[in-house]
């Protein structure tokens, strides 16, 4: 697609029409993915089922599936609504500022993760995309470090300050909770972030940005900050007869 090869070698002259195709492409994939979080929470209410057992039961054969499944199965609205917004925004701006390779990250987060909550992962039903949106918001958030971005390490900054409590997600302190979903999103995360720190796109310099004016080519990388994290869910096994869900 002709928008995954617009990187303009002058960045003080952008295509209006190219700029605003990628913005509205940026929206597309999120939007979609969002709308199927939805949607099968609505037929797993209106149809009387329980999709729990399509999430990750780590080492187990039939929990292998969860790996792909278990991102769209969500307890309740509340879980549902906890992921969807910041899975929303953290993968419009993946796709938005790494749009050539936007959508190879994103599958290698989301295998990446369900494989590992698969291996080291307590017995039980982990279900939610919130091991994806640690991910996505490792990813972005180790990025703006990596690049020292005097824009992205702002963005790190605020969001730092206003989401500080993202940490305890990934600390075995709820027993309810799938800190290893989590914690294995975060991982991958960061070592995509490294991964694909020599990956490049222009940006147009702000004024306050103290660069010297010379020949050298003004490239820089984009990327954004993390935002409030969704949170996974797991139920205990039939075998225990308990079953918590995180909120």
């Amino acid at each position: 697609m002709p928008l995954f090869r617009y990187y303009p070698s002058n960045p003080k002259n952008l295509d209006p029409e190219m700029e605003k195709k990628i913005f509205f492409h940026s929206l597309l994939f999120p939007s979609i993915f969002v709308m199927l979080l939805w949607m099968v929470k609505i037929i797993e209410l209106t149809s009387g089922l329980s999709f729990v057992e399509f999430g990750i039961f780590p080492r187990h054969i039939n929990g292998l599936q969860g790996i792909l499944f278990s991102p769209f199965i969500h307890s309740d609205f509340s879980h549902l609504i906890s992921n969807s917004l910041p899975f929303f925004i953290l993968g419009f701006m993946l796709i938005y500022f790494y749009r050539r390779i936007s959508y190879r990250i994103f599958f290698l987060l989301y295998i990446l993760s369900g494989i590992s909550t698969w291996i080291m992962g307590r017995e039980a039903w982990h279900i939610g995309a919130s091991g994806v949106v640690y991910a996505l918001a490792a990813f972005h958030f180790v990025s703006g470090i990596i690049r020292s971005d005097v824009r992205l390490l702002t963005l790190s900054a605020i969001v730092v300050f206003l989401y500080g409590g993202l940490v305890w997600g990934l600390l075995p302190i709820r027993p309810e909770i799938s800190w290893e979903g989590h914690l294995s999103g975060a991982i991958f995360g960061v070592a995509l972030a490294f991964y694909y720190r020599k990956y490049i796109v222009r940006r147009e310099k702000f004024d306050w940005e103290d660069e010297p004016e010379d020949d050298e080519e003004d490239d820089f990388t984009d990327d954004t900050g993390a935002i409030s994290f969704g949170e996974s869910t797991f139920t205990q096994s039939a075998d225990n007869n308990s079953d918590d869900r995180q909120k």
